[in-house]
């Protein structure tokens, strides 16, 4: 007698759905921790707190994202990029756009663009961070991580505009990034923008100057750009 085996059917749409739903669940979970960290402090916001704004469990805040420290340095990696898309940094489309960019100045206006974009979104995150970070140990070396991260994006920086020979002549890259890492650091957008009131609009033209006259060879003349043919 001959026997039938039945096999089992894959259904790769009940996994996808299974992973857009706990990616569903993050995002709310790390949307709740972010604005609770802001109101309240990272002190202040407990596990609870974060559960109960998400709508999930406390077991679930921990499954999915790990206690506070892992969820403020989500909170802080999602602001900086302005997503959870699982795409680096480097390969986003505005910064893209600055690689191909010949004139080194340009270079510079559309990093300035986008540091207030990105300080509009993290300045909160970051202030809560530097106001806790004796609380618990962790925080220090998120700290020290970003700013790693950060010497890390400015070097690199600092390199296209070497590999554009635009460089200032009393500046290396590892001192033009440094230099970059001082400018970039959370006091100055805070000081203008949140504290003295001005517009982003205004803090980007102002920074995208200082960035130019700090890092830019005053004798520098960016290539011709080719005609494109009508």
């Amino acid at each position: 007698m001959v026997t039938s085996k039945r096999t089992a059917v894959k259904r790769p749409y009940q996994s996808s759905l299974r992973e857009e739903q706990a990616r569903r669940t993050r995002r709310a979970i790390v949307s709740a921790a972010s604005a609770l960290f802001v109101e309240s402090g990272y002190v202040g916001t407990t596990v609870d707190a974060i559960a109960e704004r998400a709508g999930v469990s406390r077991k679930t805040v921990f499954t999915s994202v790990g206690g506070k420290p892992d969820a403020l340095k989500l909170a802080i990696d999602w602001a900086n990029v302005g997503d959870d898309e699982p795409v680096p940094m480097l390969e986003r489309p505005h910064v893209q756009e600055g690689l191909r960019e010949p004139d080194a100045r340009r270079v510079l206006a559309l990093f300035a663009g986008d540091f207030v974009h990105i300080a509009e979104r993290n300045f909160e995150l970051y202030d809560v961070l530097r106001q806790a970070v004796g609380a618990d140990p962790q925080l220090r070396e998120l700290a020290d991580d970003l700013d790693s991260q950060r010497l890390r994006g400015m070097t690199a920086l600092a390199e296209q505009l070497q590999r554009r020979d635009s460089l200032r002549p009393d500046l290396t890259v590892a001192t033009a990034a440094e230099v970059l890492c001082a400018l970039t650091a959370e006091g100055s957008y805070g000081w203008l923008v949140r504290r003295q009131g001005w517009s982003p609009e205004r803090f980007q033209t102002w920074f995208a100057d200082v960035l130019v006259h700090a890092l830019v060879d005053p004798t520098y003349r960016p290539p011709r750009r080719r005609r494109t043919a009508d």
